[in-house]
């Protein structure tokens, strides 16, 4: 490892039991920065109120450190948007945002979206699929941002079970993201969940950042955000134990595919040979092909959309 990852390991790494909160909101009100917190959702009605209601219950009911959750549905066909609403949060529909331009499917392009529909200094993106959701994902994350004002960015790290065996989440995480950020990009080799979709950031970073538009969101973002900032404005925080619905493995090809390719286009800037991927299922034919497309599309910084441009000078 390099001695500058070293380094950034022992001063930008952080527990959550650093910061209580009640230091939080004295830093909140001391600076007067406002969080938001999105939590981006398809077909989620299992998880999404419980995440909703924990963060609502104690991180704006019994202290005012979130002054807004927003769930933006990106076309969920149960009751994912009813089920937020009722928990507390503004619930908005992916393709009434910016309808100028035609959205695509990805959670990238939703993460993007958001922007134009949140108000927060910081922004705090938490994934709607968590089982025995804390608040201290949100306020772990957001501390560094409220207390150090060199941070930009601060991604969770945590524990990721599968089933009964600890620590073997993040399958895409080992085989190709940690190898593609080591071999490639290895400041940033300390990041100890780089894929994870909890993180949180200045608007005035996210703003400038291009998003892709799929699987490959967090992975260009760090990248992006290195480049832009630096190593030292970049930081996580253990926040304890992350469970969630996993992928199959096909999803998860497709995942990696999305990742390689965000990978290969800011390593080159050039263009894939064949933005596609096939996969093979059994069936009583034997085994069928199943190709699918890897999503080549990137949104621009937000700060380049007039749409957000005109809003921040209303």
């Amino acid at each position: 490892m390099l001695e500058e990852v070293e380094r950034w390991l022992a001063g930008r790494s952080w527990s959550v039991a650093d910061r209580p909160v009640h230091r939080l909101l004295a830093a909140k009100r001391a600076t007067g920065q406002t969080v938001s917190v999105v939590l981006p959702a398809l077909n989620e009605e299992a998880t999404v109120g419980g995440i909703v209601a924990a963060i609502r219950e104690e991180l704006m009911l019994r202290v005012p450190l979130v002054d807004e959750i927003v769930v933006v549905d990106s076309g969920s066909t149960d009751r994912t948007s009813r089920v937020a609403a009722a928990a507390g949060a503004t619930v908005v529909h992916r393709d009434t945002i910016l309808p100028r331009i035609p959205a695509v499917p990805g959670k990238g392009e939703v993460l993007w979206r958001s922007l134009l529909v949140t108000r927060g200094d910081i922004v705090c993106f938490v994934d709607a699929d968590l089982r025995e959701f804390s608040a201290d994902f949100v306020s772990g994350i957001v501390g560094p941002l409220l207390t150090e004002p060199d941070v930009q960015l601060v991604k969770a790290m945590y524990d990721r079970p599968l089933g009964s065996a600890a620590g073997q989440g993040g399958r895409v995480t080992e085989l190709v993201a940690r190898p593609l950020l080591n071999l490639h990009w290895p400041r940033l080799a300390g990041f100890v969940q780089p894929l994870g979709g909890e993180y949180a950031a200045r608007r005035s970073l996210l703003e400038r950042l291009p998003f892709p538009v799929g699987y490959g969101v967090e992975l260009g973002m760090l990248v992006d955000s290195l480049h832009l900032v630096g190593l030292d404005a970049l930081a996580q925080v253990d926040v304890g134990v992350r469970r969630h619905r996993h992928q199959d493995g096909r999803a998860l090809g497709r995942m990696a595919a999305a990742i390689y390719r965000t990978a290969h286009l800011r390593l080159a800037r050039g263009h894939l040979v064949r933005p596609a991927l096939t996969q093979f299922e059994r069936t009583g034919a034997g085994f069928e092909p199943r190709t699918h497309p890897v999503d080549t599309e990137e949104r621009p910084p937000m700060a380049d959309v007039a749409e957000y441009r005109s809003r921040r000078v209303a």
